[in-house]
């Protein structure tokens, strides 16, 4: 199939274009594990084979596209082995398990029922839903229980908001997210925990956790304005140093400030950051013209702006904000919004797990994060 051909596909009609470029895209994929496995080309002529091809069998894949017939290889010798429909479906049986636990508990909408049948869910026994719940569950919790096995020298935490039911109401939980840059300089996703408290008591209780799973190394913490994540920091990790993203700070200033002065603010912090002297010398500023709360907000975060600076002037840009843990929250949220609000905890950490879980594939075999020293 001529990939400019799927291009053109893609850019007329976005969706039926995305489901066709899926579908090339696994099999290709599929092949190459076939002439992995095979030692051989198809017809290739070598004393290194291990098995000949015999035709394709078609195989069904759910996506968010629609479903999609794949072409899946077969051998003479052995069957043929792959790991497509594992990957990708594991992130697909999650998101059908928490709607239609959404539909059982009569929570569901007219969105969510149309969703319900776009996947074919009605389809399924409450055994066959507690039986992907179970398998799902094993999964998830083997990932996020998992020894780690390398030094973490920086270490990002941060925090997305949903909609959870307890009881009779609905009431805002955050799953916090922790990751960390390896002595190799590749990013990991570390842990996730649901929490609808974030005290110094909470945030002790997970870098123990996290330290019982050989957690080591760390030296720098990067985060929001978590209550008590400070202090819980530096007594977890001794001689480590918090950083607060300089992002959130911005935000935080200038939640207090007249909207008319907000981007010659923001353009100041911006170029400030770094420097202490020139920040709290707009905190005085801040100050002087009546905006108090601003002026306070950055001094009080003051010495954890300029933790950074200790660092490898090459790491600064990325280890100064949460950026990269950002980019993680906006996945998981696109993910999950058909959900809408989710029936318990456990199909919360039970979605957003399964898409960890990919993204951290993705970070683990893919480009350094960043270049450490000695390399």
């Amino acid at each position: 199939m001529d990939p400019l051909a799927l291009i053109e596909d893609y850019l007329s009609d976005n969706e039926n274009g995305m489901k066709t470029l899926i579908t090339w895209f696994l099999n290709q994929v599929m092949l190459l594990e076939a002439l992995q496995q095979a030692g051989a080309e198809q017809y290739e002529r070598t004393n290194v084979r291990k098995a000949h091809r015999n035709g394709y069998k078609k195989r069904s894949l759910k996506t968010r596209y629609g479903e999609t017939i794949l072409q899946k290889p077969q051998f003479r010798e052995f069957p043929f082995e792959t790991q497509v429909f594992g990957r990708y479906s594991r992130v697909e049986k999650a998101l059908e398990n928490a709607i239609f636990e959404s539909y059982l508990q009569g929570v569901s909408t007219r969105r969510i029922q149309e969703v319900v049948a776009h996947f074919g869910i009605e389809q399924l026994s409450p055994a066959s839903v507690s039986r992907i719940a179970k398998d799902l569950d094993e999964q998830v919790h083997a990932f996020l229980r998992r020894p780690i096995e390398q030094e973490i020298p920086y270490l990002f935490v941060d925090a997305s908001y949903y909609k959870v039911r307890e009881g009779p109401r609905y009431i805002t939980k955050a799953l916090l997210v922790i990751a960390g840059v390896r002595m190799d300089g590749y990013r990991e996703i570390l842990g996730a925990r649901i929490t609808d408290c974030e005290n110094e008591m909470f945030w002790s209780g997970l870098f123990e956790d996290l330290k019982e799973r050989r957690l080591v190394g760390v030296k720098l913490v990067v985060s929001d304005g978590h209550a008590g994540i400070q202090k819980a920091a530096e007594a977890a990790f001794l001689g480590a140093s918090w950083q607060m993203c300089s992002v959130h700070c911005t935000r935080a200033v200038l939640r207090n400030i007249a909207r008319k002065h907000q981007k010659e603010v923001a353009e100041s912090l911006k170029e400030a950051y770094g420097d202490e002297e020139r920040l709290q010398e707009i905190a005085d500023d801040l100050n002087e013209r009546g905006y108090r709360k601003a002026a306070n907000t950055i001094e009080r975060f003051l010495p954890g702006l300029m933790s950074y600076t200790a660092f490898p002037k090459e790491h600064a840009k990325r280890i100064r904000t949460t950026n990269m843990m950002e980019r993680v929250s906006k996945e998981l949220k696109r993910r999950t919004k058909v959900v809408g609000a989710f029936p318990n905890e456990e199909s919360l950490l039970r979605l957003a797990g399964s898409i960890l879980m990919d993204i951290n594939e993705e970070w683990v075999t893919g480009r350094k994060y960043l270049t450490m020293e000695g390399e």
